[in-house]
């Protein structure tokens, strides 16, 4: 697995992720449909070219899952035991379809397991940018990491 463990990180430590995606038509419908939001701003093109942005806006969620998605081969992938939650969650521009998504990642705490001496808590900050760099998605995340040995 690609992911690192526990003792592999540290504060301060900064991840610029070579995966990027740019979000389709069919992204947005199919994630808005699967998780039944029907907000006319993500999923009715003509309802959206009447508000302010003229187009329809990319599911945020959709966007936050995406931009800790695209982190995790460099950080996680194969070594995490599980989220532990994700806080101060923001979208400070829109996400429009045909939009390409980049991430960096920075490592803002690390904390060894006080029960379990197999695993750790590492506190990540994701950052979202589209392809003129603005951001459009910020969110701090929790994870459980495995050690490497315990």
């Amino acid at each position: 697995m690609s992911g690192l463990y526990f003792e592999q990180f540290s504060v301060g430590q900064t991840f610029n992720h070579e995966l990027t995606k740019t979000v389709t038509e069919a992204d947005n419908m199919m994630f808005s449909t699967m998780t039944l939001n029907p907000q006319p701003l993500h999923i009715d093109r003509h309802f959206a070219q009447n508000t302010q942005w003229g187009q329809p806006l990319v599911n945020s969620i959709f966007t936050l899952g995406l931009v800790i998605g695209i982190s995790v081969g460099d950080t996680t992938l194969g070594t995490t035991i599980g989220n532990l939650g994700m806080s101060d969650v923001r979208f400070p521009a829109p996400v429009f379809q045909g939009d390409s998504i980049h991430v960096e990642t920075e490592v803002k705490a690390v904390r060894a397991s006080k029960s379990k001496p197999d695993r750790g808590i590492v506190t990540f900050e994701h950052r979202g940018y589209n392809q003129d760099n603005v951001l459009v998605a910020i969110c701090t995340r929790q994870a459980m990491m495995r050690r490497s040995v315990s």
